[in-house]
């Protein structure tokens, strides 16, 4: 089974709420007249397993009159988000029910482009908690969570046993340490450490993030001011810089994306990496990956224990100007409702929003990495709350990537970081 990232290029994850301006202060959830039912069009992301088109086809047997058709977005996330603002500032109703990546929640919300769900449509308390979050805009739920995950670390688990190490590591130094051992081995002489993602994109904007996180500092804190410039926030910038610096890193990560990073991993360059839940699938192939059956999946290491990684996902939510509003509820309701997040679950690997699947015995035995992804998305962050995400991510990637490239001391990078985000927040 061919499996691709959830969000395209992977988003970032921070912790702020950002006030919008210029918005107009009327009620968001004031109805639009347009409370109807009848058939709708829900705008997602690539059927690549063409489970989604197969849901759909129950619901359209069992509602002939409020059947749904299937919209696929671009694949590339800009691009896919490009196509529904598009949409949203000429008020088309060609969307009845939009599939937002989990930073663009706030954005869609505070222009009133999407509307706030009732209470009661969807059983809050059967997901994930931090993915719950990732839908909610100034406390209300805006959008169901239906996709969900965090980075997870890679391991060769064979070169591990052949340096007489048991378990993977859950600090940086022990990450280190390990890679120490394995190089010293004749299997593991040249295997390179570790990698992320750290091209000029989001994924770096992901793995500072999470660097930082897992230092014990925040990107921003929660009322929204940024903290890049603490002593943690530094510590989790010079683990990547260092990182380079000493060889952990190979050079040739620095531009790095999901894939790139994955076929090494893949092809047996690395000892550990650092991706998302898609990548257990495609390394497990037998007749594509060299290290099917040799590999293992645990939370990301931080500086002092377990790290803390980003959470991201997808999520489902009803257009302000579809026509068929009471049809586009019911539709969401029914996609991310405990059965169909069951039936959805056994047929492909996409980490969904349901937190029972992630104990369930059969979900486990169909995909063994579920108890890690688990640990680890107990210990990420929610996806930012914002409506500037595109500037602030933007600002991450720019000094962020002058740090590791070598440009700026990680002192100076941190400090010019600071200053560019505080001007966006205010």
């Amino acid at each position: 089974m061919t499996i691709r990232p959830l969000w395209g290029g992977a988003a970032a994850a921070l912790s702020l709420t950002l006030a919008l301006s210029g918005c107009g202060s009327s009620d968001p959830a004031a109805p639009s007249g347009n409370d109807g039912r009848g058939p709708i069009t829900v705008a997602t992301g690539k059927d690549l397993t063409q489970t989604v088109q197969k849901l759909v086809a129950k619901w359209n047997e069992g509602h002939p009159k409020e059947k749904v058709r299937l919209v696929e977005l671009p694949e590339d996330g800009d691009q896919a988000r490009q196509q529904l603002i598009q949409n949203m500032q000429i008020k088309s109703d060609a969307y009845d029910v939009v599939r937002l990546d989990a930073v663009w929640t706030a954005e869609f919300a505070a222009r009133r482009w999407v509307l706030p769900l009732p209470d009661g449509l969807v059983n809050t308390s059967s997901f994930v908690p931090a993915a719950l979050e990732t839908g909610k805009y100034r406390g209300r739920l805006y959008a169901a969570p239906w996709l969900t995950g965090t980075g997870v670390l890679y391991y060769r688990e064979d070169l591990l046993a052949k340096a007489g190490i048991k378990n993977p590591p859950k600090t940086w130094d022990e990450l280190r340490d390990a890679c120490a051992k394995v190089q010293k081995t004749p299997e593991g002489r040249s295997v390179d450490c570790y990698a992320g993602q750290y091209g000029k994109y989001e994924g770096l904007t992901v793995n500072y993030s999470e660097a930082v996180q897992s230092a014990g500092g925040e990107v921003f804190d929660a009322s929204g001011k940024p903290q890049v410039n603490t002593p943690q926030a530094k510590a989790g910038l010079r683990f990547l810089v260092d990182g380079f610096k000493n060889g952990t890193i190979p050079e040739k990560a620095i531009t790095y994306k999901e894939e790139e990073g994955r076929r090494a991993f893949q092809e047996g360059h690395l000892v550990f990496h650092r991706n998302w839940a898609y990548v257990y699938a495609l390394a497990s192939e037998k007749d594509g990956s060299k290290v099917a059956g040799k590999f293992g999946v645990a939370p990301i290491p931080g500086e002092d224990g377990l790290g803390s990684g980003t959470l991201g996902g997808n999520n489902l939510a009803v257009s302000a100007f579809s026509k068929h509003q009471a049809t586009a509820r019911g539709f969401i309701a029914h996609i991310v409702g405990p059965q169909i997040q069951h039936e959805y679950g056994r047929a492909q690997s996409f980490p969904l929003s349901l937190a029972a699947l992630y104990t369930d015995p059969e979900m486990i035995k169909l995909y063994p990495y579920l108890p890690a992804l688990k640990q680890g998305m107990d210990k990420a962050k929610p996806r930012p709350v914002v409506v500037r995400y595109n500037e602030v991510s933007t600002a991450v990637q720019e000094h962020v990537t002058a740090a590791v490239t070598g440009k700026k001391p990680v002192d100076q990078a941190a400090e010019d970081l600071q200053k560019a985000l505080a001007a966006l927040a205010d």
